[in-house]
């Protein structure tokens, strides 16, 4: 995306922030007193508050500068969420975390995906910001060497197998990673609040994730 910069917001202000998944749903109520729901959004969308990261002016400063050349809300960059940045739900990664997809023989490309649930409604999370160092990928659960049998594109998130690599008719492939969520600011003004002369402020600093 030519509004999208491969960077990732300072990553000690990030971890102090606050924020999670949000969904958009619509309710009914009936006659009967029963209800309806239907789901506006078919995938959630993540909104952040970085303000409660920054503790001190190196930091304030920090956040100002990444504000600016991102030039408020115009352009996109990487966030990473403290509760939500692994394909493993507890632990270290595994190339047997999540399922990708199974081989038909052919095709040589597949999208990081993260699902979450298993038992009622499984929901499959597009994954567009892995770190590309971390991925790893199996077919049949036998480990692939990065470089060697795939690569992968950061920008994307798209894993393409070499063709010695193409997974048969049913073989499996998983994979494991850790990634960023693509998001930017949700304002274009920033509050400023030097308070003291070894600590500064900014009360509000919106962010929201960015659907690619």
């Amino acid at each position: 995306m030519v509004d999208f910069h491969e960077t990732r917001f300072p990553l000690d202000v990030s971890l102090n922030g606050r924020g999670g998944p949000e969904r958009r749903t619509d309710i009914v109520a009936l006659g009967s007193n029963r209800e309806a729901r239907n789901a506006r959004w078919a995938n959630s969308r993540r909104r952040y508050e970085a303000g409660y990261g920054v503790k001190s002016l190196a930091q304030l400063a920090a956040v100002i500068e990444f504000f600016e050349e991102r030039r408020g809300r115009l352009f996109g960059f990487r966030w990473r969420d403290r509760a939500d940045f692994s394909s493993a739900h507890t632990g270290s990664i595994s190339p047997l975390d999540q399922i990708l997809g199974a081989g038909d023989g052919a095709q040589a490309q597949f999208q990081l995906q993260k699902t979450y649930g298993a038992g009622f409604a499984p929901y499959a999370r597009t994954i567009a910001k892995p770190v590309m160092e971390s991925v790893r990928i199996a077919i049949g659960g036998t480990e692939k060497t990065r470089g060697v049998d795939f690569d992968v594109d950061a920008s994307s998130g798209i894993v393409t197998l070499s063709p010695s690599a193409v997974p048969a008719i049913g073989a499996v492939v998983t994979a494991g990673f850790l990634f960023d969520v693509p998001a930017r600011f949700d304002t274009d003004y920033l509050e400023i609040d030097v308070s003291s002369f070894e600590a500064g402020a900014i009360p509000k600093i919106p962010i929201i994730e960015i659907i690619l």
